[in-house]
């Protein structure tokens, strides 16, 4: 071909691009959190700290663990992984020509005047002649040759191929987003399990004691120093921590069945001791930084902005139908009828077929593909937005969690403490005969109660921080958690 008419085709190629480009929306939330919630406090960014820092409970580390291997769900999400990256080479490897290699030989008969037996081993005609008495055909070939392939001068092909590399850049951002979700799931459900251990015991030894204040109240009540009405608001104490501790028993069965189903089964040897509930993380203060560190720090909001951009290349595709395919097909090689002299100057062939086509008619196929397309940009900017504004949402919210459940563990305390002395001084004043067992039955209660209470509010603490290190996107800086399959090859990525 003359050299301006390659340069010409050269530049149409690289430089048509009909989808629109890729720009990030504008962020639907505040610069900044809410004042109130102390954004500004100094501490370490949660990215930077790789989850098994962060989480410092032995067992609790061996369970997520086994999560990360059996987890059903994550084990889809990495397939996934495993699917789109095939999608994408498939898609890809139509931006360059299909080369194939064949190599052909027949031998046939056949009958006198037909064209086949034209240079039939043992006819006397000259090369292109008939054969008068028909005879043998010998026929070889070898060459390589292109197939279909699509002169790219609309970008559809390059379109399809930035589409599914940007799906496969997509499904890998939504594995990690799985991985940190399941963080906070397998967390959430140990610590439910913890803090119903804790309740259990101090349901147990409350149990214990009132079993001990109703043989007291049945002796005193038999010598008749008190009355049947204490005999039986003592029974009534020892009845409600027996139920209280028949329903944290039935809680704690639950939550233990739904963290064997987190973790894909049952723990394939012994677990190490668990860490008493309160110290399963480290105690590092976290910076919550700026809404705007969100978005490269979280991954369902980068995997949000992955589907934006293949919507976008898919606009590109819908668009370039409007426009001529233009396709090549070509061949080189040797043919010849005697197998010795195959490979000759002589027996060199080759054809090249260009095609083009053009739509005239489609009743309206291409142009309802594109509207199809730009719908789906819109759905996809919405959903990069609301990924954003639910980001914003679960670290304001953690970030509250982090301030006011401090303060209400301090009340509680302080409660408790207030409670457990009225609680002995009830028990004193009885044994002295200054107060009714209504009194002492209303303090245990109190008690009892607050206890409990305090116990629940220490693991909603607790919680709180792991889901505000979940959603700061705790340990996604380098990725240091990822396995070999999760990687992004740079061929991929570039």
């Amino acid at each position: 071909m003359p050299r301006p008419f390659l340069l010409l085709m050269c530049a149409l190629l690289a430089g048509c691009q009909l989808a629109p480009p890729h720009e990030r929306p504008a962020s639907p939330t505040a610069n900044r959190y809410p004042a109130a919630l102390e954004p500004d406090m100094p501490g370490i960014d949660a990215a930077t700290i790789p989850w098994r820092d962060f989480i410092t409970d032995s067992r609790l580390q061996a369970l997520l663990e086994t999560a990360f291997e059996r987890n059903r769900d994550l084990q889809v999400a990495v397939q996934r992984i495993e699917e789109t990256r095939g999608q994408f080479r498939i898609q890809n490897a139509d931006r360059y020509p299909s080369l194939g290699l064949s190599a052909d030989a027949s031998r046939g008969r056949f009958p006198t005047g037909t064209s086949g037996a034209t240079g039939a081993t043992g006819a006397t005609s000259g090369a292109g002649a008939t054969a008068a008495g028909g005879g043998v055909v010998e026929r070889y070939s070898l060459g390589i040759a292109v197939t279909a392939f699509e002169l790219d001068f609309w970008g559809r092909v390059r379109n399809l191929g930035e589409a599914a590399r940007a799906e496969y850049l997509a499904s890998i951002e939504a594995q990690r987003a799985f991985r940190l979700s399941l963080i906070a799931d397998v967390s959430a459900t140990y610590l439910a399990v913890r803090e119903a251990d804790a309740r259990i015991a101090l349901a147990e030894a409350t149990l214990r004691s009132r079993r001990d204040g109703l043989s007291i109240a049945e002796t005193r009540y038999q010598a008749g120093i008190t009355s049947a009405l204490d005999y039986n608001q003592a029974q009534a104490l020892l009845t409600q921590a027996r139920t209280e501790l028949a329903a944290l028993r039935l809680t704690r069965a639950q939550q233990a069945n739904y963290l064997t189903l987190l973790i894909g089964g049952e723990p394939a040897g012994p677990l190490p001791p668990p860490a008493p509930l309160g110290q399963q993380t480290n105690p590092v203060t976290l910076a919550a930084g700026l809404p705007s560190t969100l978005l490269l720090a979280r991954p369902d909001i980068l995997a949000a902005e992955e589907r934006l951009r293949a919507a976008r290349a898919n606009i590109g595709v819908a668009r370039a139908a409007f426009f001529p395919q233009v396709t090549l097909t070509g061949s080189a090689g040797y043919a010849s009828s005697e197998l010795s002299g195959l490979v000759s100057a002589d027996n060199r062939t080759w054809s090249i077929g260009p095609s083009i086509s053009l739509p005239l008619f489609d009743f309206g196929r291409n142009r309802g593909n594109l509207t199809v397309a730009e719908a789906r940009e819109n759905i996809a900017i919405a959903e990069y937005e609301r990924a954003i504004e639910a980001a914003f949402r679960e670290v304001a919210d953690a970030l509250a969690g982090r301030r006011y459940l401090a303060e209400q563990v301090t009340a509680q305390a302080e409660n408790l403490a207030t409670l457990r002395r009225i609680a002995d001084l009830a028990q004193d004043r009885y044994a002295e005969g200054v107060v009714n067992y209504l009194e002492v039955l209303d303090a245990e209660r109190n008690r009892f109660d607050a206890e409990q209470a305090f116990i629940q509010v220490q693991r909603a603490q607790l919680q709180n921080l792991i889901e505000l290190y979940v959603a700061l996107g705790g340990g996604t800086a380098g990725r240091p958690n990822e396995a070999p399959t999760e990687e992004t090859p740079s061929d991929l990525r570039s």
